[in-house]
């Protein structure tokens, strides 16, 4: 479209210089030679222009366009006193003072040159209402359209904008999202790893001690020794798998570190403010404390996805029996019976709330949320820390 209006104004600008030309030459005069001249100059100096703007941009600055725009005045000026006609080449002028000038300082030019355009025409034809109404009106239009497209560039740019800020959000949560079922898989391999072949081993280890214990000298003792020893240097290597599989940040950071790190991701907007608040939770068995981070996680980006909340809080409580976690935003919240599985209200099934209420499950856990609309939404999540100190 904005091409379509530069190409229009070119063609308007070309259409009443040949009229200016085509005029002097079929009315000849004592100065037809120097408006020649004059119309030729104007030409070829709105030609560079259009040269210079689309083939050397690295001298496209926005004070010599404007000597450039100056120039042309000063070249149109002088026409004019010699061809009444040139006086309507002033139209096209009046964009590129409002292009050019900005908002205040165009108008004021294109005034400037409306009314010297009336002047030329008062002088060689006589002041009457054609020669005054038409240079005013072709102004008011001139600047009615300049703001309508000065408004249509903002609006363009601010779309651009909000679309380059979209795409880089859907990046940061793909990437978070792609990260966060990475480190869902590594907990769900050290669980596994824990409760088949760690536990597996320890049996074995047991076992073969209990039979050592029983037959001390028996024929077969070395053998079952043996069998021992390599069980438990094989339960320690699958120790170590398990650890390495713990994500990083609670490592180092411990559970609340982590989700303080979380909170201050880049895919979380400026717009959200999240709060962590946490007691002692060195008592929390790591893979329960890796079932919190990627909940947390996860409830966070349907915040940021969904609920259009401008605060979010992560409470973590732990107790000597279990541990609490309640997450609440001060969104647009939903109907939880009228949705089901559908979180912030979003009108599909959320697959994170799906993941959130499979991994509280297998923790032999609670869920409870409570939301309405205009109210926020609140998840609690309580974990037993019993069973959990037992399958350790």
């Amino acid at each position: 479209m904005f091409t379509g209006l530069r190409l229009g104004l070119h063609a308007l600008f070309a259409a009443l210089v040949s009229l200016v030309a085509v005029r002097t030459l079929l009315n000849e005069s004592p100065n037809t030679a120097l408006t020649l001249t004059l119309t030729a100059l104007l030409a070829l100096g709105y030609c560079a222009g259009i040269v210079m703007a689309k083939f050397a941009p690295h001298t496209r600055n926005l004070t010599s366009a404007r000597l450039w725009l100056l120039g042309l005045t000063f070249i149109w000026f002088g026409l004019v006193w010699f061809a009444p006609d040139a006086a309507y080449l002033a139209f096209p002028l009046f964009f590129l003072y409002l292009h050019l000038f900005g908002r205040w300082w165009g108008i004021t030019g294109v005034a400037v040159t409306a009314l010297l355009a009336v002047a030329a025409l008062g002088f060689h034809n006589g002041f009457d209402i054609g020669g005054v109404a038409g240079p005013l009106i072709g102004a008011a239009v001139a600047v009615l359209v300049g703001l309508g497209y000065e408004s249509l560039v903002h609006e363009s740019q601010a779309r651009e904008s909000l679309m380059t800020e979209l795409l880089a959000t859907e990046r940061e949560l793909a990437a978070t999202q792609h990260e966060s079922g990475v480190l869902a898989e590594r907990a769900r391999l050290s669980r596994e790893i824990h409760d088949t072949i760690a536990q597996g081993l320890s049996g074995i280890q047991m076992l073969l001690h209990a039979a050592e214990r029983a037959d001390p000298d028996g024929s077969g003792i070395e053998h079952v020794r043996l069998a021992r020893e390599t069980a438990a240097s094989t339960l320690s290597e699958a120790r170590r798998f398990i650890n390495e599989l713990t994500p990083v940040a609670l490592e180092t950071d411990g559970l609340a570190g982590a989700l303080r790190r979380l909170a201050t991701t880049g895919w979380i907007p400026e717009s959200l403010t999240v709060s962590i608040m946490t007691n002692d939770c060195s008592g929390v068995p790591m893979h329960v404390q890796t079932a919190i981070l990627r909940i947390a996680q996860g409830a966070l980006a349907n915040v940021v996805q969904h609920a259009q909340a401008s605060e979010a809080t992560i409470t973590v409580t732990a107790g000597p029996e279990s541990v609490t976690v309640q997450i609440r935003d001060d969104g647009r919240g939903f109907d939880p019976d009228a949705i089901g599985d559908s979180y912030a209200g979003s009108s599909h099934v959320s697959f994170g709330l799906a993941a959130t209420r499979e991994r509280v499950e297998q923790l032999n856990g609670t869920l409870e949320i409570a939301s309405q609309f205009g109210s926020g939404t609140t998840l609690t999540i309580e974990l037993p820390l019993t069973t959990a100190t037992e399958e350790a």
